[in-house]
């Protein structure tokens, strides 16, 4: 993939996903020359933060023009100071490739030098060991950008096919050289967003997925539920005026099209019914009734993640801001993550909504007089010799009770550290750490709600009547996780499911 100065979601997914090959284009490298040849012009007789100035609190001592590369390689091996597991590989690559992004705006005055190393650790899957913890999000990411930075110099620890590796040897190995410090190198890689927004950017494509999946079932249910298929009306959903909630039961509609499962109001119910106890529910639960109405707002803050995680992606978000076009320099707060932060809280808090829906409806499954057309817990087996999935709701429940609590804000959360200097931050990457163990966790209770989905069907044998969509979910999952009566070991089936599920 040929990089410019902007990139949208679709392209990030084939980066980061697919690991499709960078490549960037001469037009973009000559920015950042041009920004990199102005900044080294401008900055020769002016004092510039992080430049001829420490760091931080310590910005009102001048340096020494002897020490002005030391003081580069300082903030690097002085801010790696991480604790906790190493983040996972393809959120490391996100961070990276965040932070070519930000350099590709051509306002951070750094060399091309380093820009193509990052494309070069990013093409041969050399990623940073990087902790989980040591970002308060509001000088950006400085600790965590620093373990990247460590590797870009050649030290530190890198994961390399898959070991742990010295960074120098597996640099020597590809025939990469560490860049150089030129003039703010140093400050340049370890001052913003890039992590947080790197994790954002995989927790969104992860809740998408999620999202998809949950319309899914929840049709899916409501063909097993037989429901009468109003609910999902487009008079009725566009009586209000929510785009989210107009999509989603739209989605429904385009799913359920074919099925024999769901039953029609206007033929059971407005054409002489004579019952005087209906045998189908009038109306089903709110867990199977309000599927537009519970997703649809989930549906517009994951369009509204989007949007901030795209606009952050392609901003500038170090400090100071170098700008050749107005022939200056500007001192601020770019890095500040308060836009990453709050939005992961509130994907965090949606996608936790989407998994209490996923418990609701297991409950609904596995609780025969809910229901009342299943066994308890889909149990195909004899009852009370057998147990079906009955142990398998404890974790969906335990699960789900976690992601709860989990949804508390960090966005609200600043603690003043550094001297009092960040007064005021944004725990930014916390919040996107938080957002992905919510996201982990969801895919944990939706596997239980897609194998009591399976056991469900196989009970009721409509495998035939399901929609076209519904019947190539069932077959897909049949294939790896078989119809079972006598009680087994089903945790490692659990992690064949999360694994079908973030396909």
């Amino acid at each position: 993939m040929v990089l410019s100065k902007t990139i949208d979601l679709d392209s990030l997914y084939s980066i980061i996903f697919q690991k499709e090959t960078l490549v960037i284009d001469k037009e973009s490298l000559d920015e950042v020359s041009a920004c990199y040849n102005f900044l080294k012009t401008f900055s020769s007789d002016k004092i510039i933060y992080g430049i001829n100035t420490g760091f931080g609190p310590m910005a009102q001592y001048r340096i020494d023009d002897k020490s002005l590369t030391e003081l580069q390689y300082n903030i690097i091996r002085s801010h790696a100071t991480g604790a906790g597991k190493p983040l996972d590989e393809i959120y490391v690559r996100a961070a990276m490739v965040a932070r070519i992004y930000t350099f590709l705006q051509a306002k951070s005055g750094v060399h091309p030098e380093l820009v193509n190393l990052l494309i070069e650790f990013v093409n041969r899957e050399i990623y940073p060991v990087i902790p989980e913890h040591g970002s308060v999000g509001a000088s950006g990411d400085l600790v965590q950008l620093a373990h990247i930075a460590l590797t870009l110099i050649g030290e530190g620890e890198v994961f390399y096919k898959g070991e742990r590796r010295n960074t120098a040897e597996v640099m020597k190995e590809n025939n990469l050289k560490p860049f150089s410090m030129h003039i703010r190198e140093g400050l340049s890689i370890t001052n913003g967003t890039s992590v947080m927004t790197g994790i954002g950017i995989v927790n969104l494509i992860h809740a998408r997925s999620l999202l998809w999946k949950s319309v899914a079932a929840s049709t899916m249910m409501n063909e097993i539920a037989s429901s009468y298929d109003d609910f999902m009306a487009e008079a009725l959903n566009t009586a209000k005026h929510h785009d989210g909630q107009q999509v989603i039961a739209s989605m429904m509609r385009d799913w359920i099209e074919g099925s024999q499962c769901v039953k029609q109001r206007e033929i059971e119910l407005y054409n002489g019914n004579n019952e005087k106890i209906f045998k189908y529910r009038v109306q089903p639960y709110y867990s199977l009734r309000c599927v537009p109405q519970i997703l649809g707002p989930i549906y517009d803050e994951l369009e509204n993640a989007e949007k901030v995680l795209i606009n952050e992606i392609n901003s500038a978000c170090d400090n100071p801001i170098i700008d050749p076009e107005t022939q200056n320099i500007y001192h601020g707060g770019n890095f500040h993550g308060d836009y990453v932060s709050f939005e992961m809280d509130k994907l965090k808090i949606a996608i936790t909504k989407l998994t209490m829906l996923c418990e609701r409806q297991i409950n609904y499954l596995f609780h025969d007089r809910i229901n009342e057309v299943l066994p308890p817990f889909v149990n195909l087996g004899v009852l009370g010799l057998n147990y079906g999935l009955q142990a398998a709701q404890f974790t969906a429940t335990s699960t789900t009770a976690e992601c709860q609590t989990l949804s508390n804000p960090m966005y609200v959360h600043s603690i003043p550290n550094n001297n009092d200097n960040q007064d005021i931050v944004s725990m930014g990457t916390n919040s996107a750490l938080l957002t992905k163990r919510v996201i982990d966790n969801s895919f944990q209770v939706m596997a239980i709600q897609y194998m009591g989905l399976v056991q469900a069907i196989d009970y009721l044998q409509c495998q035939d009547k399901l929609s076209p969509q519904s019947q190539q979910v069932y077959n897909e999952i049949r294939q790896f996780f078989p119809a079972f009566k006598e009680d087994t070991v089903l945790y490692p089936k659990v992690e064949l499911m999360i694994n079908y599920l973030r396909r």
